[in-house]
């Protein structure tokens, strides 16, 4: 193989390394309540978006000092969500642009 030929080759791994697809970021988070309430719903949906989609817990609670995992990923290829906690106490609490390619745990605090 003559150097030109080698180069390519490099220049091409070097390139697939370094470009990474947003699909293979893992979205799972583990969401904690660190609060002295217990979560009866919870929300995730794409920076930017109108509507909070559907309660992730369905008919579960998260509850004070409690934590679950969450897999974020809803195939939109999407890093950046919003969080929407609503508390059994008719309290909310809202956090933008969490990145659930970057970050593990994320944590509802008083």
């Amino acid at each position: 193989m003559n150097f030109q030929m080698q180069a390519s080759a490099l220049a091409v791994a070097v390139l697939f390394v370094c470009v990474v697809d947003a699909s293979a970021y893992d979205r799972r988070v583990v969401v904690v309540n660190n609060t002295s309430t217990a979560i009866q719903e919870f929300y995730a949906s794409n920076t930017g978006q109108d509507d909070w989609q559907e309660d992730i817990l369905g008919e579960d609670t998260l509850p004070p000092g409690g934590e679950m995992t969450v897999n974020i990923d809803d195939g939109s290829g999407y890093c950046k969500y919003d969080f929407r906690a609503v508390f059994e106490d008719a309290t909310e609490a809202t956090k933008a642009g969490v990145n659930v390619c970057e970050v593990g745990r994320f944590s509802f605090e008083e």
